[in-house]
């Protein structure tokens, strides 16, 4: 203290505010040496604004959801089920995590769900349902239905921690019930072992393994700047029977969020790739056929088959012609 080197806590708060405080307290690892500094505070900044947005877009695409919407899980794709899966997962490790006093693992999880397997996976697959699919479709309910499960556990997680975020987050969906309702005065959501689904969750990580192959070979392409976005892209992916197999019953292009998507077993030709850690996947990564649907951004041969809706795909015309339902 005597040397200056040290970081008054009020001034942190005055710049970041108390949740960013918060953050670097439970990002802490007790048992060691504490460390606080700006760049220390940058990365939980950038922490705490990945967190919020997961929050902005659950209440973005929860706006005028209702309980009629909601489907039981047994009417739900498999996306849907897996999300649940995770949810059940992440409880179990929370409950844990709380009764052992390991709050710095328990938070880093809670990150990671939010970053890797909400954001960066189930919401930039789902995106495209929530979007442009018909409201009453079954994929759209499905997906609103998780959402509205994951924003109850997120915030209710994440209340201990960032509680002045949080609380906006429950009170921004919930206006009417304040103060009265307050998400500190909730417990965590009790999550149904109907939701566990090892059998599941073991066939979404094989899916996941592959996607990466995908997903590596269409940010090549992009930075080649030989397509704009993935939409422009139609992979096609050489793997064994066993690995193709695990597709089966699921749509590939929407999980690769591509216009179109086919497998092979035959050997793959020049210019595939492919990535060490995942051996026997090549990706030859072809340019999408077709026009480009002005609602959607996909490249199908479809666009224009509506002649009252010259622009658009055949989804997004039904979308349109059934957009009270």
């Amino acid at each position: 203290k005597s040397l200056g080197n040290i970081v008054s806590p009020q001034d942190v708060v005055n710049v970041n505010g108390a949740d960013i405080l918060r953050l670097w307290v439970v990002g802490s690892d007790y048992s060691e040496d504490l460390r606080i500094g700006p760049e220390i505070i940058k990365s939980h900044t950038d922490v705490y604004r990945r967190l919020r947005n997961t929050l902005r877009f659950l209440l973005g695409n929860l706006n005028g959801f209702e309980e009629s919407e909601r489907l039981p899980i047994a009417q739900m794709p498999e996306l849907e089920r897996w999300a649940l899966h995770r949810l059940w997962e992440m409880d179990q490790m929370i409950r844990k995590s709380c009764d052992d006093f390991h709050f710095h693992p328990l938070f880093t999880e809670i990150h990671n769900f939010c970053a890797i397997d909400l954001s960066a996976f189930y919401f930039d697959i789902r995106k495209d349902s929530l979007y442009c699919d018909r409201a009453s479709s079954t994929t759209r309910r499905a997906a609103r239905t998780v959402l509205d499960e994951v924003f109850n556990c997120l915030t209710a997680w994440l209340a201990p921690f960032i509680c002045f975020t949080a609380e906006e987050a429950w009170l921004a969906r919930h206006p009417d019930e304040a103060p009265s309702n307050s998400v500190h005065l909730r417990t965590f959501p009790d999550i149904p072992d109907a939701w566990r689904d090892d059998t599941l969750a073991a066939k979404w990580d094989k899916v996941r393994t592959l996607r990466r192959v995908v997903t590596g070979a269409i940010e090549l392409e992009r930075r080649e700047k030989r397509i704009g976005s993935s939409l422009q892209a139609h992979p096609v992916v050489t793997a064994s029977a066993e690995d193709i197999a695990v597709f089966d019953g699921l749509d590939a292009a929407e999980l690769f969020i591509t216009s179109n998507a086919d497998f092979s077993t035959e050997p793959a030709g020049d210019g595939g790739f492919s990535m060490e850690e995942v051996p026997g996947i090549t990706v030859l990564p072809n340019q999408a056929q077709g026009e480009k649907c002005e609602r959607c951004w996909k490249v199908l041969p479809d666009v224009g088959n509506d002649s009252e809706h010259p622009n658009v795909c055949g989804r997004c015309a039904d979308a349109v012609n059934n957009s009270a339902s």
